[in-house]
């Protein structure tokens, strides 16, 4: 099927601190936008643009022929798309789903066969770049599924990221996240203690900043979250409880598969040390603190 503004309702589910930015996209350009969230107040601004409110996913999913979904966890996407009132028991034959929250592999291989049984397709497409990413339209998607399913799907994808990849089957998508959620966390340890390194050896770690982030060193996190944790900035662009979460995932589907981790399961063991300290709603940039506090 080749979807166009013209015969595309897209139904939107989970509008935090990403997804609102991504609905939002969809929105200006041109499509039919329908929004559920837990919290309606966080769905506000993009009622005011023109996305339509429904009170319950169950409407949401009737109305919608492609639903894309962005919550927080597992659990919540399992009672999203399969529990009583969910997008399988209510979307129509024919719909296309899509799971763009980081989730485990085995549930997206689960929705897969389910919808599959019903006549719709079904992808699972996280995604990475943050607060930042979804505000500026250039995530990265990972998406697992059929390639004409993922093909059909393109033209609505390329309106939220940039770099659009097919990793494979079902699940596929959740595992390359995964990847991607195990070269952050150690990635984070390095660039909080270089910080620390900098302040403990008297150092302008802004200027320090300056010389590393564009040699070797470099990385996302060095230059978009290292200035936060120099302004003490520590607002969510993803926070702490979801990090733990995913890398909680990571770390089951690491010993499922008898992998070593011991870089991913040192990053877990800190960010439980931050969040056991109250900063579970922070941002990940806050691990710096378990640091400063050395200092």
């Amino acid at each position: 099927m080749k979807f166009t503004k013209e015969n595309t309702t897209i139904g939107f589910i989970g509008t935090g601190v990403m997804g609102k930015s991504m609905a939002s996209h969809l929105i200006s350009a041109g499509y039919q936008v329908l929004v559920f969230n837990r919290t309606k107040a966080k769905a506000e601004e993009l009622i005011e643009k023109g996305a339509i409110w429904q009170d319950t996913v169950a409407e949401l999913a009737a109305q919608s022929n492609v639903i894309i979904t962005l919550v927080g966890y597992p659990k919540d996407v399992e009672e999203v798309y399969l529990g009583k009132g969910g997008i399988i028991g209510n979307a129509k034959s024919g719909s296309y789903i899509v799971d763009m929250t980081t989730s485990a592999p085995g549930l997206a291989k689960e929705i897969y066969a389910k919808a599959l049984a019903k006549g719709m397709s079904s992808l699972d497409a996280p995604v990475s770049g943050g607060d930042i990413g979804a505000r500026e339209a250039r995530l990265t998607i990972m998406v697992g599924g059929d390639v004409d399913v993922f093909e059909a799907l393109v033209p609505i994808f390329n309106i939220m990221g940039t770099n659009v990849i097919l990793q494979g089957k079902a699940g596929a998508g959740q595992h390359t996240k995964m990847c991607n959620q195990i070269a952050i966390a150690t990635t984070m340890i390095g660039v909080c203690e270089a910080i620390a390194y900098a302040k403990a050896a008297g150092l302008d770690p802004e200027t320090v900043l300056k010389s590393i982030e564009s040699g070797a060193a470099g990385s996302y996190s060095l230059t978009n979250l290292a200035p936060r944790m120099l302004a003490n900035n520590y607002a969510p662009g993803f926070y702490v409880k979801h990090f733990i979460k995913d890398m909680t995932i990571a770390l089951d589907s690491a010993q499922t598969m008898g992998l070593l981790t011991p870089g991913l399961e040192l990053a877990k063991s800190l960010y439980d040390k931050l969040a056991e300290q109250g900063e579970e709603n922070s941002g990940t940039q806050a691990l710096i603190k378990l640091y400063l506090q050395k200092i």
